[in-house]
């Protein structure tokens, strides 16, 4: 076994094509829905403050233990404080807010409809062979951390 999930699709990949999709579609036909621009951008603004926060604390805190920040790295040890208490994936988690932000800021329609479309990409491309790979590797302590952590909230 390598000491690295197998990724099927690198996440910000994952993410990152249907928002493009999105915003093609928006920029060569236009949405069906004019998204409120005003609120759009505040929203997104909000969803890009919690992203740096969120994001920033996780980094931080794989930094402090020595584990991989960048996706597809080896895992040193199985995170279960600060972000990583409330979800499994707190940077996917935050990877989906800045997805559905910058969907708003331009503001695409589209582009936000298809942020699930995303989220599924992620969840088989990256989410499910990491979730292999940990099993595999911390067996019992990662049973028991995906018994009391959720995976997204």
């Amino acid at each position: 076994m390598a000491d690295a999930p197998a990724y099927r699709i690198w996440p910000p990949v994952a993410l990152g094509v249907p928002l493009l999709i999105g915003l093609g579609i928006t920029a060569g036909v236009g949405d069906p829905i004019a998204l409120p621009v005003t609120l759009s951008r505040s929203v997104a603004v909000v969803l890009i403050l919690a992203f740096a926060v969120w994001n920033g604390w996780a980094i931080w805190l794989m930094a402090r233990h020595r584990t991989a920040l960048l996706p597809g790295g080896s895992t040193r040890t199985i995170l279960d404080r600060g972000p990583f208490g409330v979800s499994r994936n707190p940077l996917y988690l935050g990877l989906i807010a800045l997805d559905a932000a910058l969907a708003l800021l331009w503001p695409s329609f589209w582009a936000l409809v298809l942020t699930p479309v995303g989220v599924v990409a992620l969840w088989w491309g990256a989410i499910r062979p990491e979730e292999r790979y940990l099993s595999a590797k911390f067996g019992r302590e990662y049973d028991a951390y995906r018994a009391r952590v959720r995976r997204w909230l």
